[in-house]
């Protein structure tokens, strides 16, 4: 049976980069794309978990949480629509 580590991944708007973190294997690390940091999480998790017996595969599984603001067209000054 294969074991699940759930990751989860925020935007930090102010320090502009994603942070993941993870209880299961304390997992805790950033980076400046959410491609970068998908990327990197496999390796880091491998390096958390160096000496532990191994049961079979590892899935890790990310739940990312990003927002967003926009600004309707109707709200904008007459001058500044297209």
């Amino acid at each position: 049976m294969a074991r699940m580590i759930l990751v989860r991944a925020d935007w930090d708007g102010e320090a502009k980069v994603w942070v993941a973190t993870s209880d299961d294997v304390g997992l805790a690390t950033e980076a400046e794309t959410f491609d970068s940091l998908t990327a990197k999480i496999p390796t880091m998790i491998g390096d958390l978990l160096e000496g532990e017996p191994s049961e079979g595969e590892i899935l890790i599984e990310i739940v990312a949480h990003a927002s967003a603001r926009v600004t309707p067209r109707a709200a904008w000054p007459i001058s500044t629509r297209i």
